[in-house]
């Protein structure tokens, strides 16, 4: 197999993954999560039964995938930061830079439709999770963090996270879901100043 046809069958991956995706949220969003089947997701997204399982173990860990993707996105350009720039410094940066709705907008539409139903929220609590963990070793890597204290990475880690989590929930109480341009950028307002507050050890406004 050359390096071009891996290339192209990672794509088509890609491409069938983020089908199968779009077509559970906007199911989800049109009928309630209890409304369909994965049989007519998978119809929705132009793949077979079998195939929805090769990518998803269930059709909740599917509707949490934006979650997922979306801190991983952040994560990745979190680690093209330079290494001696502060962490909070470097997430501003990153979430500046997550501007685009591509992003946004299937993660904020994956938080609607989890809204009162646990099995999709445990995989998006899982999600955030993992990423704190991400985040921890991120704070290891750079310059001088392998001495800080344990405590002091776990707590800095947790607190992004929870800024991230209590910007969709603000975000949600304001806008119930609404997922037009303007809303999505007042999201995104929502996420930089959350991490802003904590950069500014929470000082009063």
């Amino acid at each position: 197999m050359t390096a071009e046809t891996s290339s192209r069958r990672e794509l088509n991956k890609a491409a069938t993954r983020e089908s199968i995706i779009a077509a559970g949220l906007e199911l989800a969003s049109s009928r309630g999560i209890g409304g369909f089947t994965i049989e007519e997701l998978a119809e929705a997204a132009g793949v077979s039964r079998r195939t929805f399982f090769n990518y998803f173990g269930s059709l909740e860990e599917a509707l949490a995938a934006p979650t997922f993707g979306f801190l991983d996105a952040a994560l990745g350009k979190l680690g093209d930061r330079p290494a001696g720039e502060p962490l909070l410094e470097s997430a501003l940066h990153v979430l500046t830079g997550l501007a685009d709705n591509e992003l946004i907008a299937p993660m904020a539409q994956s938080f609607i439709v989890a809204s009162g139903h646990d099995p999709v929220t445990r995989f998006q609590l899982q999600a955030f999770d993992e990423c704190g963990e991400k985040i921890a070793a991120a704070i290891r890597e750079r310059d001088g963090g392998a001495d800080l204290p344990e405590l002091y990475v776990r707590a800095l880690a947790g607190c992004v996270i929870a800024c991230g989590k209590t910007a969709l929930e603000v975000w949600m109480a304001e806008r119930g879901g609404e997922l037009t341009p303007s809303s999505l950028a007042r999201l995104r307002e929502l996420l930089t100043d959350s991490i802003t507050h904590l950069k500014a050890g929470f000082a009063t406004p």
